[in-house]
């Protein structure tokens, strides 16, 4: 059984042999640390889990880690006498991994390969081995895959817990915010604040369904670290009752630091939100299926045909004719619960028409995009699909001549080539824009030879 859950930071500025000091400038941190550790100690678990985002992470796997033990300490921050070994819960490890295993759910021990303790999983331990010691550990790391996902997860370790009959213990360990200040050690970016008092609130009122509403990109504009395993946490409790504690938090230092821990009550059937968000996200995605034009129809077609057939979709005999008598360049663009899930196109036609144009690319974004594995079966339902129509590239000669939202850009250094599209959640500014455009092609933004061409999409969703 889950037995206690809280939220952590884990600043090593908080251990006193690395803050030697200034910790006490997060004097309301250090004591809501023993509080919560404290609940901890009083809840008695046999075994604590740290999901921290610290650990090995992967792209597409949930690492969890090995062995009988692991050791760890505070030396790459000059205090290398604060040393941890720690014994972990191979039971539990091993039939969280079974588990996974069976459901088909990239997460295991498979590819772990870091056997020292990480900072996000040692802060919280240094604080709670001063209250308590009786456990034994479980690491998880978080991935590259959607909220949903490290919400499942989530319900996989409360379903393990349960059936091994272990007293439990989850710290989500997160910073928040990393860009609250300007004089702080990454600057001020206004989302940063937005998003510290916004999690607060989800999190002390245990709103869980709002973690689902934060767009990837506002949380990559907040250099927030610890959101995923705040939905691992959520998942744990899902379908349970839940008394939420706010006990503190700051950001003296330009980083936000919260902690809010979590009684556990009785099942409660109106607190199911993955189910929740996956009910409200089908029928979002039938209206959008159901409103669609030709072009991204036709796209949904070619991805749909070549998952379950491995073969390219002949162009159907009632294609639109616009489609037939059109050649331009285009891309698709593919989501899923919010996440780039591939993205390919051309810039100027290759094939006989559009349509053949939309039907290949659909492929490779859904197939051959090398940032991604290859779309199953099972995402089908899940997929977003917008058809982008390239307009002309014309060469700019200023940089004023760009606009995030009506123009894309390319970027270009002798044969290495860099391009983005036009109006892109997350890309407010043309700096940006241009940075990105550059860094997908492997150019330096400051290279004398670099050219930039703009052009204008017509959107299909």
């Amino acid at each position: 059984m889950i037995c206690k859950a809280v939220m952590v930071p884990h600043p090593p500025l908080a251990v006193h042999e690395v803050g030697r000091g200034d910790e006490e400038k997060i004097n309301d941190t250090l004591q809501a640390f023993h509080r919560a550790c404290e609940e901890i100690r009083e809840a008695a678990p046999e075994t604590v889990i740290v999901l921290s985002p610290h650990a090995l992470m992967y792209r597409d796997w949930f690492n969890i880690s090995k062995g009988k033990k692991a050791s760890g300490s505070f030396s790459r921050f000059g205090a290398g006498k604060v040393r941890f070994e720690k014994e972990y819960d191979e039971e539990f490890t091993h039939a969280l991994s079974e588990l996974l295993y069976e459901e088909g759910f990239p997460g295991g021990t498979e590819y772990d390969s870091e056997p020292a303790l990480d900072h996000g999983t040692m802060v919280p331990l240094y604080f709670l081995d001063q209250h308590y010691t009786g456990y034994r550990l479980v690491r998880i790391g978080l991935s590259g895959l959607s909220m949903a996902e490290h919400y499942r997860l989530g319900m996989y370790i409360r379903q393990t817990a349960e059936k091994l009959g272990r007293r439990t213990a989850v710290i989500a360990s997160g910073d928040l915010a990393h860009c609250q200040k300007e004089d702080g050690p990454y600057g001020y970016r206004p989302e940063g604040p937005a998003y510290d008092e916004r999690i607060m609130k989800t999190m002390g009122s245990a709103q869980f369904n709002e973690l689902f509403d934060y767009s990837p990109a506002f949380l990559d504009s907040a250099m927030e670290c610890g959101h995923r395993s705040f939905l691992i946490l959520a998942g744990i409790l899902d379908g349970l009752s839940v008394t939420p504690h706010t006990l503190s938090h700051e950001a003296t230092f330009g980083v936000g630091y919260g902690i809010v821990t979590f009684d556990i009550g009785a099942p409660d059937e109106t607190r199911h939100f993955l189910r929740e968000y996956e009910d409200a996200k089908l029928k979002q995605i039938g209206q959008a299926v159901q409103d669609s034009d030709a072009y991204v129809r036709l796209a949904r077609a070619s991805v749909e045909y070549y998952t379950k057939n491995r073969m390219v979709m002949p162009v159907p005999k009632d294609a639109d004719k616009e489609l037939l008598e059109t050649k331009a360049g285009c891309f698709v663009s593919i989501h899923k619960h919010g996440e780039l899930r591939g993205c390919i196109g051309t810039i100027f036609p290759v094939r006989k028409n559009l349509a053949q144009e939309i039907i290949h690319n659909a492929v490779s974004a859904s197939a051959r995009d090398p940032r991604f594995p290859p779309i199953t079966e099972s995402e089908l339902k899940w997929l977003e699909i917008n058809v982008d129509v390239m307009g002309t590239p014309e060469v700019i000669t200023d940089r004023s001549q760009l606009d995030v939202k009506r123009y894309g850009v390319i970027c270009s250094a002798g044969e290495r080539r860099g391009l983005l599209l036009p109006d892109l959640e997350g890309v407010d500014t043309v700096e940006e824009q241009i940075s990105i455009a550059c860094s997908k092609g492997r150019i330096d933004p400051d290279d004398e030879d670099l050219v930039i061409e703009r052009f204008e999409v017509t959107r299909h969703v």
